[in-house]
């Protein structure tokens, strides 16, 4: 059976007697968060099977901005011109100018919970800055960087790749996402950010085939890891 369309009080009586397993697991709640892709779902001991549910890996370009529509500027959702882009949406965004991973979904639900600051998701940036970084940068950035309006943010980690007069690359890794977070902590520290690319989000990592603006369907490894925020 590929699709079972119920309404939704016919679903809470199924609920409600335990007809409906996840992965062997009775249901809760009509309102769970389940995919027939990565679940096994059964009513009624029969599996549902349903493959309309989608999860891209996207290296974001520099350029677009992360949103779905917009009336003046090319989005990320434009990039998917041969899919059938219904629903999709990014999980977070990124600044226009930022490259780097992206995950693209038609999940709704999904993006709620991965994106909940309680979740504490930790985010992996390369950086590279106009000027020089040292040790002090590195405890300012453990202790947790306090900008001029008085906000301190969470303990990250930095770490100096390279450093010279004229040159600082680095990685960091924060567990927020406030409105370029990363651009004001190295201004912070005396220094402007000239390029920036995520390369983790969580557990997932960028894939680096992927050259700017491609995209490709989250591996079986990748889907694995959705299933952990559902």
């Amino acid at each position: 059976m590929k699709h079972l369309v119920l309404s939704r009080r016919e679903m809470k009586k199924l609920i409600k007697n335990e007809a409906v397993l996840i992965d062997g697991i009775p249901a809760t709640h009509v309102s769970n968060n389940v995919d027939a892709t990565l679940q096994v779902i059964t009513v009624n001991g029969t599996r549902i099977h349903d493959d309309s549910q989608k999860y891209y890996m996207l290296n974001k370009p520099q350029g677009l901005i992360s949103a779905t529509t917009d009336k003046e500027h090319t989005t990320v959702i434009d990039l998917f011109a041969n899919e059938n882009v219904e629903g999709l949406y990014p999980l977070g965004r990124l600044d226009g100018d930022t490259e780097g991973l992206l995950l693209v979904t038609n999940n709704g639900p999904l993006g709620y919970r991965m994106l909940n600051p309680d979740q504490h998701i930790e985010k992996e940036y390369y950086v590279e800055v106009n000027g020089p970084l040292d040790n002090d940068a590195v405890e300012t950035f453990k202790r947790g960087v306090t900008f001029h309006g008085g906000y301190q943010c969470k303990p990250s980690m930095l770490t100096i790749i390279e450093s010279s007069d004229n040159l600082g690359r680095a990685t960091v890794t924060i567990s927020e996402g406030k409105f370029h977070q990363v651009k004001k902590m190295f201004l912070c520290v005396g220094v402007k950010v000239t390029y920036l690319k995520r390369i983790r989000f969580g557990e997932f990592v960028l894939d680096e085939s992927l050259a700017p603006g491609e995209y490709r369907e989250l591996n079986e490894a990748e889907l694995q890891l959705v299933k952990t925020y559902f």
